[in-house]
């Protein structure tokens, strides 16, 4: 089959990889422009074009999809098979029904849950021990199309976002390369979702990431996991904004005010949560490495009594 692959970051290039070794061909790639990045803002490209280009595969950065000249460039493609891992746009109807065999999505979640741009971030920051990739026919809402292929992934106590991301893109190039095949031999049949049990994801804003200290301790811990590596987790110590890279919740009790720092010893930052203790383990300051609270402690004064999360400016 002939088939153009829309995608953007990280996520989505193993489900290009994939298909690159199949037995189909990718005819064309879509992602998002080169985006201004670091200290220079220098343009970098997307890691999916950079993957096409070294595999000698066309490539569309439209600014805008909704224009008559992006449908005619995709549509001299002539693909039978549109295949979607983390683009970032929703596809309109004349895409959605430019292809004879549709518009394929690789989701990071158990659909119907989590249905939105962030779905492997706010399975984590939810606590659940469990996601996976769905694979589905697209429509105009967002991931609300039939499911396809469904297959788990167990959520391990100590993982993060970051950690997580990439064993499900393996997982959805996987998945991806086996839908196209079970949908060429005729042996899928395409499961309406369930709106009633459909949970969001919404993306996540860089002001998602303040640390608010009424939380429960479990929920605080669960948060700076599903945050890392961005927006990342913070707090305020004084002026100083304080990253928290990593954290364990503790049942133990206080009275303290949550916020309050209420023990510090060699390797670790106890504060006072709406209920428990969160025991900071990895911190990262402005214009410093990450670094675990034993080697923090020796470059900063911090004692218990001091309250975190207000800014004194």
């Amino acid at each position: 089959m002939r088939i153009v692959f829309m995608g953007t970051p990280e996520f989505a290039v193993p489900s290009l990889e994939a298909l690159l070794r199949s037995d189909d061909q990718v005819v064309g790639v879509v992602s998002q422009p080169d985006r201004p990045k670091g200290r220079g803002q220098q343009l970098v490209a997307p890691p999916v074009k950079l993957v096409a280009e070294r595999a000698g595969i066309p490539v569309l950065q439209p600014l805008k999809i909704r224009t008559p000249e992006f449908l005619q460039a995709l549509s001299s493609w002539q693909p039978d098979l549109i295949a979607v891992a983390a683009y970032g746009r929703i596809l309109h109807t004349p895409i959605l029904h430019l292809p004879p065999m549709g518009c394929v999505n690789v989701h990071g979640s158990l659909l119907p849950k989590y249905r939105g741009a962030a779905p492997v971030q706010w399975a984590v920051i939810n606590g659940e021990t469990e996601t996976g990739i769905t694979t589905m026919l697209m429509d105009e809402g967002m991931d609300t199309g039939p499911m396809l292929l469904q297959e788990r992934m167990a959520i391990m106590p100590d993982d993060t976002a970051g950690t997580l991301v990439p064993r499900l893109a393996e997982l959805g190039g996987r998945l991806l390369v086996e839908t196209i095949a079970q949908l060429k031999a005729g042996t899928l049949t395409p499961k309406k979702q369930d709106d009633g049990q459909a949970t969001l994801a919404p993306l996540l804003k860089k002001e998602d990431g303040l640390i608010d200290w009424t939380m429960s301790a479990p929920s605080l811990a669960n948060r700076v996991r599903g945050l890392s590596p961005w927006p990342g987790a913070y707090t305020f110590f004084g002026e100083e904004r304080w990253n928290i890279w990593k954290a364990v919740a503790t049942r133990a009790a206080t009275s303290d005010k949550p916020g309050t720092i209420v023990a510090v010893d060699k390797q670790s930052i106890l504060v006072a949560t709406g209920e428990g203790m969160l025991d900071l383990r990895e911190i990262q300051t402005a214009n410093s490495k990450r670094m675990p609270v034993s080697q923090f402690l020796a470059g900063h004064k911090v004692s218990p009594g001091r309250q975190l999360g207000v800014r004194n400016v």
